[in-house]
């Protein structure tokens, strides 16, 4: 059994979906869990041509290459991924041996709204579809009103909630073959 990666596309160190994504590697259960660094430089191809793909985008498409199933939290800007997480993948793009090439991915997201940022997934299936991953279809996890669903450590307190991560994470590890 390989590792499991998290990516998250908040940078905020207590945010939501940061929480989001550590629940959902307890509930996956992976003998090792590595949280995955956008801290990356705004794309920019004469960046790229005068200086090469910097190191910590390399790191991460190999992270990507070598994990054995991938989740990807996002928070819903403006109605669409956030912009860093958005920038990451537009990295990883230009490395070399398409890193997330059949890789097993599940999605989820939390959001201060209603709707968990069902539009956000939405857009980040679209900016993954180029790479072709193996999106995990279904099993949605939207945490709507995402500041009430957490406690103080950080771990969801809704049964539902809790469950449909769960679930997801099953999923994922099937897909995976873990």
């Amino acid at each position: 059994m390989g590792y499991l990666l998290g990516i998250c596309g908040s940078l905020r160190a207590g945010s939501l979906n940061r929480k989001l994504m550590l629940e959902a590697a307890r509930a996956y259960g992976a003998e090792e869990f590595i949280a995955g660094d956008i801290r990356f430089p705004l794309y920019d191809g004469d960046l790229q041509d005068s200086d090469g793909i910097p190191t910590e985008v390399q790191r991460l498409a190999d992270q990507i290459a070598g994990a054995e199933a991938v989740i990807v939290v996002t928070p819903e800007y403006n109605k669409s991924l956030s912009g860093v997480l958005k920038n990451a993948l537009d990295w990883v793009s230009r490395t070399d041996g398409s890193p997330w090439k059949d890789k097993p991915v599940a999605i989820l997201s939390a959001t201060a709204g209603r709707s968990g940022g069902e539009r956000a997934q939405n857009s980040l299936r679209l900016a993954l579809s180029p790479f072709a991953p193996r999106l995990l279809a279904g099993r949605e996890v939207l945490v709507g009103q995402a500041k009430d669903q957490f406690d103080a450590e950080g771990r969801l307190t809704s049964d539902r909630y809790r469950a449909a991560v769960d679930t997801q994470m099953q999923a994922l590890r099937d897909l995976a073959g873990a």
